[in-house]
């Protein structure tokens, strides 16, 4: 006797970075303020310096990959991730 089975994947993905409408933004809060020398290591994302201390991370990003290559870059430099958020391209102001 055979037993035929039906395997469901199931997908644990974010949102997808990239629509008809273009790549969404994401914003990445870290502590304290990152130096400008690291700017080429985050290419096409802007630093923002808080008045809290904190600095602000933010750009397109074309995929999850691109985001996660940022996420290891800051903990390869050690810096503490506060928050991260990701803003669809239909959500964005224009």
């Amino acid at each position: 006797m055979y037993l035929h089975t039906r395997h469901t994947r199931y997908s644990m993905s974010l949102p997808p970075f990239s629509t008809e409408h273009g790549y969404g933004r994401c914003e990445i809060r870290l502590e304290g303020h990152l130096d400008q020398r690291w700017a080429d290591w985050f290419e096409g994302l802007s630093f923002t310096h808080e008045s809290d201390g904190t600095t602000t991370l933010a750009g397109a990003l074309p995929d999850q990959a691109a985001l996660y290559g940022v996420f290891n870059r800051l903990r390869d430099l050690g810096v503490v991730l506060i928050s991260a958020h990701y803003i669809s391209p239909r959500k964005q102001k224009v």
